[in-house]
């Protein structure tokens, strides 16, 4: 299901978490739950990764982790704000310590020039901290291609996050 590269990045989230006592929530719209999914296909995971949210309507997004009306309106799904207010809201919403989210344009259609497919905003935050957001654009116009591009990439700065 997962390739070896991505089982391994989980592998080391989840040791990376588990030394320091930490506990984890995804937050994903573009992705579809598959942050969670690389994570929970490693067994004993369930020590280190709390819960995950897939929001993939706006109304979720608003429902589950507070991302404001006025943010999804203003700057739309596919944002800085949203992406940051997704991840403050897992944590805020769970017992994690550490939170990412994802919200993109995996396609192969819905990107326009401003916001082309293979756009993902990441949103990053530690329990106590303000969250900091990154923009990455994935080559190609693959759906599949963009959203394991995306789990790769979330898995990494669960990592930096979980050593920072």
């Amino acid at each position: 299901m997962f390739d070896s590269k991505l089982l391994e990045a989980a592998e080391i989230v989840l040791s990376e978490a588990r030394a320091r006592g930490m506990m984890v929530a995804t937050a994903e719209s573009c992705t579809g739950g598959l942050i969670a999914g690389a994570l929970t296909e490693i067994a004993g995971s369930s020590d280190v990764v709390d819960r995950g949210f897939v929001t993939y309507s706006n109304e979720a997004k608003h429902q589950m982790l507070d991302v404001t009306a006025e943010s999804l309106s203003r700057f739309g799904a596919v944002s800085e704000p949203v992406a940051k207010e997704m991840a403050y809201g897992a944590i805020a919403a769970s017992r994690a310590d550490v939170s990412v989210a994802v919200t993109g344009i995996a396609g192969p259609g819905g990107g326009t020039s401003d916001k082309p497919v293979g756009l993902v905003w990441f949103g990053v935050c530690r329990i106590g901290e303000a969250p900091h957001a990154e923009r990455h654009v994935f080559g190609g116009t693959d759906r599949t291609g963009v959203r394991q591009q995306t789990v790769a990439k979330a898995l990494m700065l669960l990592i930096d996050a979980i050593r920072t």
